[in-house]
């Protein structure tokens, strides 16, 4: 048992302990909270450094875009009208619209006049995209076919897709041979092999009017379309952030 003198020294004795146990507690709590700054500062950096990446790629992207755009635009203006045809800025797409121009209807022989524009059009198309300014920046020129979602016959909406499908297809095949055989040189030729793809797409892409119902003679169309390597590097940084 304790004396009264040996109280005062024990309660001394434990505040003094719990002194220095809340001493040590403090010690770890801030360092657990330095810690916790530099993890959220490194976070913050990687997320800020991340962001400029993009930003970067994604001016870079713009300019790009703009400039080939420009081009073509510039190129193609006067020509355009008379083959009813349209640049979309966004896509980089030059649109073909005449369905009647372009093959005759069930068949994937391109027409003569079709022919004629082809002619006119791809040796300047592929001279400006396949130059030195965008030459290394190209992930893919896409011939692209598009059909309405009619088919000739009481068929189902299935059965009509599927037909077109082979339809555009084989459309798509046939532009893609007919421009490559434009190409003289064979240098030029096995690089535009690489890069040039025919895409039969069917009626998956239609053209809507107001109301949201179909376009079904602008449906009918072929595309030019360039991708550029910068939509890849921003989506594969895009997954680098998503997985760290």
């Amino acid at each position: 048992m304790l004396s009264k003198r040996q109280i005062p020294n024990k309660v001394e004795d434990d505040l003094s302990s719990i002194s220095d146990l809340m001493s040590a507690l403090m010690i770890i709590f801030l360092f657990i909270a330095i810690s916790y700054m530099q993890s959220v500062k490194a976070e913050k950096d990687r997320i800020e450094e991340n962001q400029r990446r993009i930003k970067k790629i994604a001016v870079a992207y713009q300019e790009l875009q703009v400039n080939l755009y420009d081009e073509l635009y510039k190129e193609f203006k006067d020509d355009l009208p008379k083959w009813k045809a349209t640049i979309e800025k966004k896509t980089l797409s030059v649109r073909f619209e005449e369905p009647d121009v372009l093959f005759a209807t069930g068949s994937a022989d391109i027409s003569d006049r079709f022919q004629e524009i082809l002619r006119d059009f791809f040796p300047r198309y592929i001279r400006i995209i396949s130059s030195e300014n965008y030459r290394k920046s190209i992930e893919e020129i896409r011939i692209e076919g598009h059909t309405s979602s009619e088919w000739n016959g009481n068929v189902s909406e299935e059965d009509a897709y599927f037909s077109n499908m082979s339809l555009s297809q084989d459309r798509t095949r046939s532009a893609l041979r007919f421009c490559l055989d434009l190409i003289e040189n064979l240098s030029e030729r096995e690089w535009a092999r690489k890069f040039i793809t025919a895409n039969g797409l069917s009626s998956s892409h239609p053209i809507l009017m107001s109301g949201n119902v179909e376009d079904k003679e602008k449906s009918r169309r072929v595309e030019f379309r360039t991708r550029t390597k910068a939509e890849e590097k921003v989506v594969q940084l895009i997954e680098e952030m998503d997985g760290i």
